[in-house]
């Protein structure tokens, strides 16, 4: 059985073959070759733009690959969306196809737009989102440099951001999200039919989402003394701790996962009931 797998050339692919390494394939993309090899011989990868991944998909001409909701959408393609895996270039949080203006543009909403012209890359969202507000614009599809196109060439734009910094450098201000997309494992059909196929994209879905999951999350081990063992647990957010006794002494340890975030407040409450040799360490990998 051999799985023909997709992997989104430009800015997703350096985040997803390290995330593929963090989960234990090891994909190696050799200079103006679109054939990386992967340590899996099950596997056979092929680098192609996320915006064609969700047809090559659907056609079947992959057998699975990764892509975003909004290509998925654009391509109005009929696939298997296997997993939701929340990861972009920049950060492991969903990203933004939002309208934009001129930041002293007379246009308050989408509504404002009506008869006027949008340039984007993504013609079929954009004209599929427009009607869902009963609003009829003309659409011309952006080859780039979309922001620059405010207001001498369109008077509103459809673009992709994931930190807005380059909308604020243009000027421009949003007034809409027409949708908010994250990365998505898609199969094919007929292939995700496939009872071998299936598991073999089933075990692969299953490490990449236990890296993500792992992402925001550490392991606190701790000392404790037993009779302040309620307090602790009250303060720490987790649903099920282990805990074990020491050999010497009315002390435990105390093992938990946390969010990353929460640690700057749990520890300190920690310390002031008695904790001790207060240990963080990093989660890889996450499986439910």
């Amino acid at each position: 059985m051999e799985l023909k797998l997709g992997i989104p050339k430009g800015s997703l692919q350096d985040a997803t073959i390290k995330i593929f390494k963090e989960a234990g394939y090891d994909i190696k993309v050799r200079e103006r070759n679109y054939y990386p090899t992967v340590d899996d011989p099950e596997l056979k990868c092929m680098l192609i733009r996320a915006q064609e991944m969700a047809r090559y998909v659907e056609g079947g001409e992959l057998d699975c690959g990764l892509t975003g909701l909004d290509w998925i959408k654009e391509n109005r393609a009929d696939v298997v969306e296997v997993c939701e895996l929340i990861y972009a270039k920049q950060s492991f949080k969903p990203i933004k196809w939002v309208l934009a203006v001129k930041e002293d543009s007379p246009y308050k909403s989408v509504k404002d737009l009506e008869g006027k012209t949008i340039a984007t890359e993504v013609v079929s969202l954009t004209t599929d989102y427009l009607a869902s507000h009963g609003v009829t614009a003309n659409v011309e599809f952006s080859w780039g440099t979309t922001e620059v196109k405010v207001p001498q060439l369109a008077d509103a734009i459809v673009e992709i951001t994931e930190t807005g910094s380059s909308l604020r450098a243009n000027n421009l201000k949003i007034i809409d999200t027409v949708l908010e997309t994250t990365t998505r494992f898609i199969a094919n059909k007929k292939a995700y039919e496939d009872p071998e196929k299936r598991a073999k994209i089933d075990r692969v879905t299953m490490m990449l989402r236990s890296v993500i999951d792992a992402v925001p999350k550490v392991c606190l081990m701790l000392n404790a003394p037993e009779n302040n063992l309620a307090s602790i647990l009250e303060i720490l957010p987790s649903e099920n701790p282990t805990i074990s006794h020491l050999a010497k002494g009315n002390w435990v340890d105390v093992m938990a996962v946390l969010d990353k975030q929460t640690l700057r407040d749990v520890i300190p409450q920690l310390k002031v009931y008695g904790a001790k040799s207060i240990v963080e360490i990093p989660v890889s990998k996450i499986i439910e």
